[in-house]
């Protein structure tokens, strides 16, 4: 009897280990990913696996991790009280991560957005003191215009635009423009001779996933060229599930004839995101109800965007280059007396009295006349986050090149009377300190060096120049109940 049940004893022992062997062997399936919105993250969203107790929350850059799972297939919901909650289905395997990267539609309520411009880290819009408006990604492509500000002003209330042509708009901001409104491209500053009024914004306005305008005065943390305003111009960097996805963006304006057509490609390794874009578009000449066809109007634009990132744990890196390419006729406004036809300069010695008339062929053709400008920018840049215990550290730099002639001279129509290369060397170093009784503190440094030559042009607008400009600042936000106080020193 004793024997048996020492045998039976051991054969109980043996189920049992062998059962413990096979849970813990079952429960080591994982699955982590990021969620996202409108290429921002969304911090502390509440991560649960249906059917089960098991669930997290997301970081503050919006990842999340959960361990010890068991095999098999399981519906996953994602959730945040700014958002649409999400529910995916998901196939764990045994030994192995799973990547569940998944994006978020935002509530049609704006105040619980998330923005970066103006502010020193991710702010709820409602708990930003400065008035800032968001446009999305949806919000842009409704909005149809020829440039991308013209977009910005049919969807932001208190912008406004001066526009001197269907490729050419400046934006204004409470009535104040030029250099009292600071344009910047991913956090960078835009520097492409943006004083003139014949030039526009060299951005490709398809490859943009968010748009944030920050309507009042930025100084403290962009400096003096923020007085009015900050529009920032944010790249769609979306690429949430591993693999390769495409799209192709094309659409015709009967005004101007104009084409546009962009195509995209994004590939996901599960650790580097990439991104690849290029556009075309071109228009022959505008016409409106009082002048019909306005000679000289038409441009051909070419973009070309590539964009490499990770994210990890300790925060994330980023690299990226752009191309703009743009030739834009130059309107000359000249007309016949008597038949009000619009004229055309063929000569250098100009007799505007005997210029020929402009041919109905030519204000319909996309070929670009003499009288033109050609606008090229390059940009290479780098940013980067790390995680410093309960802060974090912002790093960025940037190299910027405008290239920028006009052609004028109808008998000669390869010699340029402007021609002026602008060079930009973009930097920034910002340390987010961790909270202390509430407050929110950031201490930063930021500027440029810059240069501009004169190269083989007849005119010469504004001196050849060095310009090196440098800021510090300290900035600071702190909330009592519902209200909401920032401020700082620069």
């Amino acid at each position: 009897m004793f024997v048996r049940n020492k045998t039976t004893m051991r054969a109980f022992l043996l189920f049992v280990l062998i059962s413990f062997s096979l849970i813990a062997n079952a429960q080591d399936a994982v699955l982590k990913g990021r969620a996202m919105a409108d290429s921002a993250a969304v911090p502390y969203a509440s991560v649960v696996i249906i059917g089960t107790k098991t669930g997290t929350r997301t970081d503050s850059a919006g990842y999340y991790e959960i361990k010890n799972l068991n095999a098999g297939t399981f519906k996953v919901t994602v959730s945040s009280v700014s958002y649409e909650s999400r529910r995916q289905t998901v196939k764990l395997t045994s030994g192995q991560t799973t990547i569940l990267n998944v994006s978020l539609k935002p509530y049609d309520s704006k105040l619980n957005e998330v923005v970066i411009t103006g502010v020193s880290r991710a702010t709820e819009l409602r708990k930003n003191p400065v008035p800032v408006a968001v446009m999305s990604k949806v919000n842009i492509e409704s909005k149809v215009s020829t440039n991308i500000i013209e977009s910005i002003v049919k969807g932001v209330p208190g912008v406004n635009a001066v526009t001197t042509g269907p490729n050419i708009s400046k934006p204004f901001i409470r009535g104040l423009g030029y250099n009292r409104v600071l344009t910047l491209y991913d956090g960078i500053r835009q520097e492409g001779q943006q004083w003139g009024d014949e030039h526009g914004i060299e951005i490709d306005a398809y490859g943009l996933g968010r748009v944030e305008v920050v309507k009042g005065p930025a100084s403290l943390t962009y400096g003096s060229d923020a007085l009015a305003g900050v529009i920032n111009l944010i790249p769609d960097t979306r690429q949430d599930s591993i693999g390769f996805k495409s799209d192709f963006t094309t659409e015709f304006h009967s005004n101007n004839g104009m084409v546009g057509n962009s195509l995209g490609f994004g590939f996901n390794t599960g650790n580097w995101k990439y991104s690849l874009r290029g556009t075309f578009k071109a228009a022959h000449d505008y016409r409106n109800p009082i002048d019909g066809y306005v000679y000289n109007t038409g441009f051909r634009e070419v973009n070309l965007t590539g964009i490499a990132r990770t994210d990890k744990k300790w925060g994330y890196a980023q690299i990226a280059a752009t191309l703009y390419n743009n030739s834009q006729e130059i309107p000359d406004g000249s007309r016949d007396s008597l038949t009000r036809r619009f004229t055309k300069q063929v000569s250098e010695n100009d007799d505007i009295k005997n210029r020929p008339l402009v041919t109905d062929d030519e204000l319909r053709t996309y070929t670009l006349a003499p009288l033109r400008q050609s606008i090229k920018h390059y940009r290479l840049y780098g940013q980067s986050q790390f995680k410093v215990g309960e802060g974090s550290v912002n790093l960025m730099a940037g190299l910027q090149q405008n290239i920028r002639r006009e052609f004028l001279h109808p008998s000669d129509f390869n010699q340029a009377s402007l021609d002026i290369i602008l060079n930009t060397l973009n930097y920034e170093a910002r340390y987010n300190l961790p909270v202390f009784s509430g407050i929110e503190s950031t201490i930063g440094v930021n500027g440029f060096y810059q240069t501009n030559r004169n190269q083989n042009g007849t005119t010469f607008p504004i001196p050849d120049y060095n310009l090196f400009d440098i800021g510090t600042y300290i900035f600071a936000k702190k909330s009592f109940g519902k209200v909401d106080v920032s401020g700082g020193v620069r």
